[in-house]
């Protein structure tokens, strides 16, 4: 079991833990409970998950209330969700002396912290992710929201865990495509913030995807230390929080574009290999360090081109209404070297010409 802990200043407590081991789902909800005595718990988690097992084994034979999202994934990330689960908690007579468990994936997380930071103007949220995404990226940084029609996360909150429960072994029940998908937000941080790293995942790449429990445990105990360090940092996204957006802004477009018939770690390494093209054609970027991502993305079965049924016409448009755009067009992630982030003057989100973007999605269509 290693515990980490992550200083949040605007948080009345002022920090949470991180708690990381494996086989320790069944021992969580006693923690919280200890941890928020007199307080009523309410567990949100999808369809999916409890398929898994993983409620039941949470719940360890309490009767705890829950509510259960279905259908699961993106397509019930949305507000009329948020609606059913804080109607369901008025319903149930949950008041502000409640404390939300979010029990899944980044969907879950996303949802149900979005839920404790607007349900009687807020109530504190503990993350236990089950995913491959959550465990490395979603569960830590506070982030919460659901989608419009129109785009990704476009109602949302920062909304920071009062902790974290990280059982590794819950990764074994994952479809392998989305074990395998979430594994790029962990190459992500390995790029910008940690060569070393990196080359820890591609000597580890066949017990990573063989899903190691020693190795998931080191993955996450570096995932959250990277993206600990940033948030603490920078909670609220002013400027060196950034640096964890490399490879989404193209990759949250092309998620979109596909309607999400490509999962977030499969549209991220897209736009990872993009912000690579783009560093090349801005002359801080190589074609070694561009074969390098692609390597390792192939290796963990990743796309690294754009489909071909997705119109070039529709990602742009959604890059026009990136929530991070400023005059109807997004700043980029680049990087610098490996463990590195490229900065203009202080910034670590860069301009980019319309034309470099457009030139960049032209080879991203192009097959390998």
């Amino acid at each position: 079991m290693t515990q980490i802990t992550i200083k949040t200043p605007q948080m009345k407590k002022g920090s949470y833990k991180i708690e990381i081991g494996a086989n320790t789902l069944n021992s969580v909800l006693a923690k919280i409970q200890a941890d928020f005595p007199q307080k009523k718990l309410y567990i949100i988690t999808d369809s999916a998950v409890a398929k898994a097992g993983h409620l039941k084994t949470l719940l360890a034979g309490t009767d705890v209330l829950s509510y259960v999202i279905d259908p699961s994934g993106e397509v019930s990330k949305n507000i009329n969700t948020v609606i059913s689960i804080i109607e369901d908690m008025e319903t149930r007579s949950l008041g502000r002396d409640s404390v939300i468990t979010a029990l899944g994936g980044g969907t879950v997380g996303d949802i149900a912290g979005f839920a404790a930071a607007i349900f009687k103007r807020g109530i504190p949220v503990v993350q236990v992710p089950t995913t491959t995404v959550s465990q490395a990226d979603s569960a830590i940084g506070g982030k919460t929201g659901v989608d419009s029609s129109m785009s990704k996360n476009a109602f949302g909150a920062f909304w920071y865990p009062a902790a974290v429960f990280i059982d590794v072994t819950t990764l074994m029940t994952l479809q392998e495509n989305e074990y395998l998908s979430g594994l790029v937000e962990s190459v992500k941080h390995a790029l910008i913030a940690d060569a070393k790293y990196l080359e820890f995942i591609e000597k580890n790449i066949d017990r990573l995807k063989a899903c190691d429990l020693e190795i998931l445990e080191q993955i996450a105990v570096y995932n959250c230390n990277i993206k600990g360090r940033i948030v603490e940092d920078d909670p609220t996204e002013k400027n060196l929080r950034r640096v964890l957006n490399y490879g989404h802004t193209i990759g949250h477009a092309v998620e979109s574009a596909s309607y999400f018939r490509l999962l977030h770690g499969q549209a991220v390494a897209i736009g990872m290999v993009g912000a690579a093209m783009m560093e090349i054609e801005m002359g801080i970027g190589t074609q070694e360090r561009l074969k390098r991502i692609e390597s390792i993305l192939k290796k963990l079965s990743q796309p690294t081109r754009i489909p071909a049924d997705l119109p070039k016409e529709k990602i742009i448009d959604l890059l026009r209404r990136d929530k991070k755009a400023v005059n109807k067009w997004p700043k980029f992630v680049l990087l610098e070297k490996e463990g590195k982030v490229y900065k203009q003057g202080d910034q670590f989100a860069v301009d980019v010409n319309q034309t470099v973007v457009e030139k960049v999605l032209d080879q991203l269509y192009k097959p390998v």
